[in-house]
């Protein structure tokens, strides 16, 4: 192979892995509602089935059945897919994901159906998907059917389903907006994170958000500054591995930040998840966590200057 093939070709390798570095969409299941006698029982048995056959989608990223049943149980919801689309932004926000997958097992006649909807969890937009047997006909195919429509769904019409990726521009933007013509506080940032039990050397949240907030007029000062009225914004930031697919490893990280007047009273308290790929499972790390701290910056630097 001459130098121009060699070429040719690592450049088509490099373009695969930054097209699947930026196509993978965290996703969270819900189980299935029943509705008629003849599909009792059926509900579960399809979200189980749906989880397995939507895992092995390497453009797709599932949340752990039991982190989502704790997410609900924060947000005081149930797993039967009750949750409508504005619900769906605080689930997004606590467990990454960002499309939600809900629906039904309906018995209709002598047909039975399997029905889902799949929500945008930053956007609230639904999408629906389908399929239809007979009411006897295994659940089982009708399920790998199913999931065969959704993940189709996801990947042809994903910008329908999920918003315009922010840029930090775009971010500062909004923040000098919202805050115009107010008075801002002097602030401290003090996020604490660590990665699978190893404290970071250098904190992305932190930085990111210190970086947020000088770029939007904020007056930052270091933490433990007792001469000032400053607001403290304190956190803390985990990371950790979450699987890997070929040569791409996937890290996800939870970011939780709280504001505190000099008398230690809340001002305001957030959190987000985020899930990053990348080939190193360091830099995917950053990652998370800078997206994460650039979703939390952008709320809570308008939050406290209310």
């Amino acid at each position: 192979m001459n130098k121009s093939s060699l070429l040719y070709t690592f450049l088509l390798l490099g373009w695969g892995w930054i097209t699947a570095l930026h196509a993978q969409v965290p996703m969270a299941l819900l189980s299935f509602q029943e509705k008629g006698k003849q599909v009792e029982g059926e509900g579960g048995k399809v979200s189980e089935l749906l989880f397995a056959h939507l895992s092995m989608n390497p453009k797709l990223y599932l949340v752990e059945r039991e982190e989502l049943r704790k997410a609900m149980e924060e947000q005081e919801l149930n797993l039967s897919g009750m949750v409508a689309p504005g619900e769906a932004v605080h689930l997004g926000r606590i467990t990454g994901a960002k499309l939600l997958v809900t629906g039904s097992v309906i018995e209709a006649g002598k047909s039975k159906f399997l029905i889902a909807k799949i929500i945008g969890t930053e956007t609230t937009r639904v999408l629906g998907a389908s399929v239809k047997g007979p009411l006897h006909s295994s659940t089982a195919d009708l399920t790998e059917e199913l999931a065969e429509k959704i993940g189709a769904t996801v990947l042809e019409r994903s910008g329908d389903l999920l918003p315009k990726e922010l840029t930090l521009e775009d971010r500062i933007a909004s923040i000098k907006q919202a805050n115009e013509g107010k008075q801002l506080p002097v602030i401290s940032i003090d996020i604490q994170e660590e990665h699978v039990g190893r404290a970071s050397i250098d904190p992305a949240a932190e930085t990111e958000f210190q970086h947020m907030a000088l770029k939007t007029g904020f007056t930052v000062v270091e933490p433990g500054d007792g001469d000032k009225d400053v607001v403290r914004l304190v956190g803390e930031g985990f990371s950790e591995f979450a699987y890997r697919k070929g040569n791409l490893i996937s890290v996800k990280a939870r970011l939780e930040v709280k504001a505190l007047d000099r008398e230690g009273n809340i001002l305001a308290v957030d959190r987000q998840t985020r899930v990053a790929v990348d080939l190193a499972e360091q830099m995917a790390a950053k990652k998370a966590l800078q997206d994460a701290a650039a979703d939390l910056a952008e709320r809570m630097l308008i939050e406290i200057t209310q």
